[in-house]
């Protein structure tokens, strides 16, 4: 945007003016920015026709494309399907008009004129070892060491390693106090004019054909309609690494949330919006199973409705949420008529039951948001 104000750049503009060998027609910035290109996943590609030894570029990514000519996921602007390689091919555009490197654009155009004194474009911690002070390196939890552990330690996670020149659809490094900065810019029409902003934020392709309220601008997520009103928001993820950042436009509200343990953003997210909205919450605490009669079980089996179908099945002498596809998740006791899910969510359900001991109401406890299940049978 700040290219277009400058006349670096139309929207409209073929991405074949700046990488003449690329070989796909009809695919325009705006493509890239809304994400309906339907250019092929650059990650895919790398896994496949990469050795995993080298560190990729995003001149590495043109080069791919150029050279596999995959077919792409659908044409041009008919659909929406979320695209990294499309932001790397904007970040390399970016490099192109500007005759700067993204880093030093964004730092120039963005990061310095804000104040964001704690930002940068950073990805070189593999390929160069160096590690910025107060830098906060991203775990991932290893099922089999029972333990969190770095990424780079795990062959499943290899990617880590050999995608660490890209940038544009990542690698910004910054904290909470200087991303409210960015969101207040936003607001201040501090780094566009008022009429590019607009655009931006506006509903400008619907994300999925069976979800008439969720939209996407430039680079943002856009819900016209909720019970907080319009809604602005991102998030993003990467191995150790979970972020979200949302604005509630007509309350001016803004939760920013940064995790380098993968922790579920939306899930707070949406707890602290119960908070700010006055509404009832259960904090965490630190769920302990205790022994019941088993017998006790059998009342709570059944299937149960609210947001989502959920089904309670007895095996073994356990309770268990069974979900046709998925692994069964045993539903451990914290007392006769409460269960906590034993994959480490912040997940409870919650029975009430009668004199008789048949179930009357049921509660699903989902990160301390409570909502009533029915019983369908």
């Amino acid at each position: 945007m700040i290219c277009k104000e400058r006349g670096l750049l139309s929207y409209d503009d073929n991405i074949k003016k700046f990488f003449p060998d690329l070989p796909y027609d009809n695919i325009t910035v705006r493509n890239l920015l809304t994400h309906t290109s339907g250019l092929p996943s650059y990650e895919d590609q790398f896994e496949k026709n990469w050795d995993h030894k080298k560190i990729a570029f995003n001149k590495d990514i043109i080069e791919m494309l150029q050279k596999l000519h995959d077919t792409l996921f659908f044409k041009p602007g008919s659909k929406w399907k979320y695209s990294n390689t499309g932001y790397a091919v904007l970040a390399a555009i970016i490099e192109k008009v500007s005759g700067m490197s993204y880093n030093d654009f964004m730092a120039k155009n963005i990061f310095q004129p804000l104040g964001m004194t704690h930002s940068f474009v950073y990805n070189t911690r593999r390929s160069t070892g160096k590690i910025p002070a107060n830098y906060a390196l991203g775990f991932v939890y290893s099922d089999s060491l029972k333990k969190y552990i770095l990424p780079d330690t795990s062959p499943k996670y290899d990617f880590v390693y050999y995608l660490d020149g890209i940038v544009g659809d990542g690698c910004v490094n910054t904290t909470t106090g200087d991303l409210f900065k960015w969101d207040q810019a936003l607001c201040g029409n501090k780094l566009v004019t008022k009429s590019t902003l607009d655009e931006m934020l506006s509903p400008l392709v619907q994300m999925s054909p069976r979800d008439t309220t969720s939209f996407y601008g430039f680079g943002v997520m856009v819900q016209t309609k909720t019970p907080n009103g319009k809604i602005i928001s991102h998030t993003g993820g990467w191995p150790g690494y979970a972020t979200g950042i949302t604005r509630m436009v007509d309350s001016s509200e803004t939760i920013i949330l940064l995790s380098n343990n993968e922790t579920n953003p939306s899930l707070l997210n949406a707890g602290i919006e119960s908070i700010l909205a006055g509404e009832p919450l259960l904090m965490p605490y630190e769920h302990k199973e205790v022994k019941i009669d088993t017998a006790l079980l059998n009342r709570y089996v059944g299937k149960y409705s609210a947001f989502l179908t959920l089904v309670f099945i007895k095996k073994d002498g356990k309770l268990y949420r069974h979900r046709d596809g998925t692994p069964d998740i045993e539903l451990k006791p914290e007392s006769e008529t409460k269960f906590f899910y034993s994959d480490g969510t912040d997940r409870q359900i919650e029975f009430e039951v009668d004199q008789s001991g048949k179930v009357t109401k049921a509660w699903f406890i989902n990160s301390g948001q409570k909502g009533e299940l029915k019983k369908l049978e």
